[in-house]
């Protein structure tokens, strides 16, 4: 028999097929609620599907791989009100098929052969969105899982990394607002990371999906923070989507913004490679990417849901109250004992925080979690939580 490529051999098995394997076996214990997912239920813009039956005959044509000028301009004008930042539409941004596309190939376009002689590593933070991992695994890079814990204000502390792993760093990802944890990345945090970067000359993705999601203070952006002090043009990377911000995971239109020599990287990759938007959802994107009225109300739905959480689990132990993002990371004794136990005895199925990690010494950072999608309505989310807590004291 053929054989099979060596660098994928060690993928731990994807959460959620995992996931069914752990509780399909068992029947559920009450009414199936599902909180795994971080799949938004909010309604979704009414123009979208105008837009998209309006210009219908685009599917028959071969979409742009760049994009639209007017889709490009859709993303430099949102970036310029939400961050104050001006970059140019034909040299600096590409729409994606999904920011998760965009997390992988841009690590392909990207990541160079060697850093000084030697393998280069990519910096992951550990809990992880696990595209990460595998973009490491294509390029043949080092990954190095850096624990983003209540110790360390649920962020990766690359800057305690050791001289020697620095020096061969090409790129570190980070999410802010977290995916699972909720935490934001504020000013200093960025500007120290950036000044990391450029002493040591790495690149940092920045996966920003979650930006549009928060409590009071809109998070600050990577390149928000570059710009401001004068980094290299090249030095961040930035991913965002409509996915999380306007409820249209289906869409799938996201966009990277970064220089203008490196984006002309990832577009030759993309010519070769890419999965390009169809006509009809790039139009449906540029206008949504333009619309702000439906993020607000979106934004207000999750606040309540903020609210609903942190009263429902007020006296719970550990309880980490999000600062953005819709997920709960909420701490248990073991998170497979945890989700087994409230899919059995609730019917409320949830992910545990191992299958979003990595173990490393031994130790694996999500091992006493479980992660809560907060989607539903706020009715659903509430009686869902009660249940949730009462289960787990008992």
């Amino acid at each position: 028999m053929t054989a099979f490529p060596e660098r994928f051999a060690n993928l731990p098995e994807y959460a959620f097929p995992r996931l069914r394997t752990l509780l399909d076996a068992h029947a559920p214990g009450g009414d199936v609620v599902h909180m795994t997912i971080g799949e938004p239920r909010h309604p979704m813009p009414d123009l979208v599907a105008r837009i998209i039956a309006e210009t219908a005959d685009g599917f028959a044509k071969y979409p742009p791989n760049d994009g639209t000028p007017e889709l490009r301009t859709a993303f430099t004008d949102w970036l310029a009100r939400r961050y104050e930042v001006t970059l140019d539409p034909d040299r600096q941004v590409m729409p994606l098929n999904g920011t998760r596309e965009g997390l992988f190939n841009a690590a392909i376009a990207l990541c160079p052969e060697q850093v000084r002689g030697q393998t280069p590593v990519i910096l992951i933070p550990n809990p992880f969105y696990q595209v990460y991992a595998v973009a490491a695994a294509t390029v043949g890079a080092e990954p190095v899982f850096v624990p983003a814990t209540a110790e360390t204000g649920f962020l990766p502390d690359y800057a305690s990394l050791p001289p020697e792993i620095l020096t061969r760093t090409a790129i570190a990802y980070v999410c802010s607002p977290a995916n699972p944890q909720g935490t934001v990345a504020d000013h200093d945090y960025w500007a120290g990371l950036i000044a990391l970067a450029e002493k040591y000359d790495f690149r940092i993705f920045a996966d920003e999906c979650y930006s549009e999601i928060y409590r009071d203070t809109p998070p600050p952006g990577a390149m928000e923070v570059a710009m401001l002090g004068a980094a290299d043009p090249e030095r961040v990377v930035i991913f965002h989507s409509l996915s999380k911000r306007s409820n249209l995971p289906g869409l799938r239109s996201g966009f990277v913004a970064t220089g203008p020599e490196s984006m002309a990287r990832i577009r030759q990759l993309r010519a070769y490679a890419g999965a390009p938007l169809p006509l009809p959802l790039q139009n449906a994107a540029t206008a949504v990417w333009a619309d702000e009225e439906h993020v607000i109300h979106s934004r207000d739905l999750y606040r309540e849901k903020y609210a609903v959480a942190d009263d429902v689990f007020a006296d719970y132990p550990g309880y980490h109250a999000p600062e953005a993002g819709f997920f709960l990371w909420l701490p248990v004794e073991d998170g497979e004992h945890a989700a087994l136990k409230l899919w059995t005895e609730t019917g409320i199925r949830v992910l545990p925080g191992a299958y979003l990690s990595r173990e490393v010494n031994g130790e694996n950072p999500g091992q006493k979690y479980i992660r809560v999608a907060l989607v539903a309505t706020k009715e659903e989310t509430q009686r869902a939580l009660e249940t949730m807590r009462d289960c787990l004291r008992n």
